[in-house]
């Protein structure tokens, strides 16, 4: 664990509660259990003031930070990919084989609005066919001509929907996707992540049948540190429906040892209870069908058949 990187601003947003709220007294006891200093705490959360993402109530361990509209769509950004990936796991409704394209050309003149515009679309999961020209296989319309709007370049934007899509002459959806999305790189960084945390689950296992609680000591610096490396991966995933991925696609397994693991950290968490940290991942775990049971775990607890789809 010791050489992924634990930005301290990753960990004071995973402090945040449901409402964006960050106590001190919160944030503080779980950076001395991952290792941060007061002092590593106390400047991002001057960075975090002065970009107006936060604001301060109270002072010392009694002070509250509270998010401003920027911080709060900043907090959004940083926990809903996760919730999302869950969602496109589990969703009952097929692809409906349709892309969605957007187009711009916006002047020279306006050069960082069209930056902005085009690192939107990257992040919202969109591939460059052309210079200017993106797709996706996701309705985005509304979302990209509010951003565009914000921009203020909204009338050079353009948007189409199109049944079938031919780039370089390849118009077969899933080899299409291989080569917009490089997904053999995509899939190489989950497997990554697989490789690095899969023996996670034995671990805790092991200390589940011998009665031994998991210290938070253990547990904070160690959810960190899986959550830093499972969000790089999920921030780069474009979400593809199932119809367009490789299958069997590690990115599904990821998500599910990332569930699987926490869930059952939690039942050993020698505190008790739920810690401040990461709640869009409790949510998550609290997100999966069935009462207590993750994908491909059985009522018991056991691992059953039928892994990545």
């Amino acid at each position: 664990m010791g050489d992924v990187d634990l930005p301290t601003r990753l960990l004071v947003f995973g402090v945040a509660r449901h409402d964006g709220t960050i106590p001190a007294a919160d944030l503080f006891a779980v950076a001395e259990a991952c290792g941060r200093s007061p002092e590593q705490v106390r400047s991002c959360l001057r960075r975090l003031l002065k970009e107006g993402l936060f604001v301060r109530d109270g002072v010392g361990q009694r002070a509250v930070y509270r998010p401003t509209d920027a911080g709060l769509r900043a907090l959004a950004a940083f926990g809903g990919r996760a919730l999302l990936a869950h969602a496109r796991d589990t969703a009952d409704a097929p692809w409906d084989g349709r892309w969605h394209l957007v187009a711009f050309a916006v002047p020279e003149a306006r050069r960082p609005a069209r930056d902005a515009l085009r690192e939107h679309l990257g992040r919202s999961g969109g591939a460059a066919v052309h210079n200017g020209l993106y797709v996706s296989p996701h309705p985005w319309e509304k979302d990209v001509l509010a951003v565009a709007d914000d921009l203020g370049v909204a009338e050079h934007v353009t948007t189409a929907v199109a049944d079938e899509l031919a780039v370089g002459g390849e118009s077969d959806p899933r080899r299409l996707a291989e080569r917009l999305w490089r997904l053999d790189e995509l899939a190489a960084r989950y497997r990554a992540f697989l490789d690095r945390w899969s023996g996670v689950l034995d671990r805790l296992g092991e200390m589940e049948r011998a009665g031994e609680p998991l210290p938070d000591s253990a547990f904070l610096p160690g959810a960190l540190a899986m959550g830093v490396e499972y969000r790089a991966c999920v921030d780069a995933d474009p979400l593809l429906p199932r119809e367009l991925l490789p299958q069997p696609w590690p990115g599904r397994a990821a998500r599910e040892l990332l569930v699987r693991s926490r869930r059952l950290a939690l039942r050993l968490r020698e505190a008790g209870g739920r810690p401040a940290l990461f709640a869009t991942y409790h949510d998550l775990v609290d997100a999966l069908p069935g009462s207590g049971t993750a994908p491909g775990e059985g009522a018991d607890g056991r691992q059953t058949r039928g892994g990545d789809t």
